[in-house]
C-alpha cells in the first residue's frame, strides 16, 4: 500500500496535464514501516519533478529519468531522513498501466506511480510494484489523507 495526501496526487496530475501530450516524471520520496507489512506501507512526504530526459520526439509514450537527476533526489531524501519510494509518470491518452516497456525499465521494490492524461485532463490514478522475479506489476492500493 502507499498513502499520499490529496495535495501530492494533485500535484502529480497537474505535471501531466502541463506535460501533455507528453509524459511526466518525478521521483516520489517519503518513508517505509519499519517491519515493510505495516498498513502504513509507504507514506508518500513530498514528490520531485524532473525534467523527462528522452528525446523530444519520443517524448509521448517514453520518460527517462538522468542519473545525476536520481542521485540528487536520494541526497535530498537523506538529508530529510527520507527514502527514494519510487517514481511517478503520465500515459498520455493511454490507461494507468504499466507497458511492457515500463516493465523492462523498472526496479522491484519501488511503486511506480501512473496517471492516465486523456486529451490534456489527468484521469485514471494508479500505483505498481514490479514482483521480484519481474515477471508482472502488481497494483497496490492507494490510501489516501
Amino acid at each position: 500500500m502507499i498513502t499520499l495526501s490529496a495535495d501530492r496526487e494533485e500535484a502529480i496530475r497537474r505535471e501531466g496535464e502541463r506535460a501533455y501530450p507528453n509524459e511526466c516524471c518525478g521521483i516520489i520520496l517519503g518513508s517505509i514501516a519499519e517491519d515493510g507489512t505495516s498498513d502504513n506501507g509507504r507514506v508518500v512526504a513530498d514528490i520531485l519533478p524532473i525534467e523527462n530526459a528522452r528525446e523530444a520526439g519520443e517524448q509521448y509514450h517514453r520518460f527517462r529519468i538522468e542519473p545525476e537527476d536520481l542521485m540528487k533526489a536520494e541526497l535530498a531524501a537523506r538529508k530529510r531522513k527520507l527514502d527514494v519510494l519510487g517514481f511517478y509518470h503520465s500515459h498520455p491518452d493511454h490507461p494507468a498501466k504499466p507497458s511492457d516497456y515500463d516493465k523492462e525499465h523498472a526496479l522491484p521494490y519501488y511503486s511506480y506511480i501512473i496517471t492516465a492524461v486523456e486529451k490534456g485532463k489527468a484521469g485514471d490514478f494508479t500505483s505498481w510494484e514490479l514482483k521480484t522475479d519481474r515477471s508482472e506489476f502488481l497494483q497496490e492500493h492507494i490510501k489516501r489523507l
